[in-house]
């Protein structure tokens, strides 16, 4: 996938945090996860710029997943005992933090997971994952992916201010 179809793909794995956020009455934290997510759709790209890494390698598993998650965590806990913020679902803000950064790497690797060069979850181990339902380049399936997430937001937002409870 391109930026517009992981934005996409982040969207569609926000909406329903946001809407759970906003019925709980956080709506900062609902800015703030999706602000983050959205920021972090394209890291593990990142390899594209690291010279002796491979694209889809290391940046492109649960991993990296964890180890995003543990800096987010990380960085938490350091804000934790400086600021009393009353965290969603009544977890520590650690653990918020690990799951935040955790999810923004999620979003982007089933993203890609759906285009025939998969995705290797579980690296180092060389196995590969794809659904081959397109290749990254589709201007269909990124644009599709993108209105999707932006109406699955809308759409989030929107039953949360009317109070539906799902």
């Amino acid at each position: 996938m391109y930026r517009r179809g992981h934005l996409g793909a982040a969207m569609l794995a926000l909406a329903p945090i946001t809407f759970w956020l906003l019925v709980d009455g956080y709506p900062t934290f609902a800015v703030l996860v999706a602000g983050t997510v959205l920021y972090l759709a394209m890291l593990p790209d990142v390899d594209h710029r690291i010279p002796g890494i491979s694209h889809r390698g290391p940046t492109h598993s649960l991993l990296f997943a964890g180890v995003v998650g543990a800096a987010f965590a990380g960085a938490a806990s350091l804000v934790e005992p400086v600021f009393s913020i009353a965290v969603p679902g009544g977890v520590s803000m650690v653990a918020f933090g690990f799951l935040l950064g955790f999810g923004a790497v999620l979003a982007h690797l089933l993203g890609d997971v759906i285009t025939p060069a998969g995705v290797n979850f579980l690296w180092p181990y060389p196995r590969e994952w794809s659904l081959s339902l397109t290749t990254a380049d589709s201007t269909l399936w990124n644009w599709g992916l993108f209105a999707l997430g932006v109406f699955a937001m809308a759409a989030a937002v929107a039953l949360a201010a009317q109070g539906v409870a799902i």
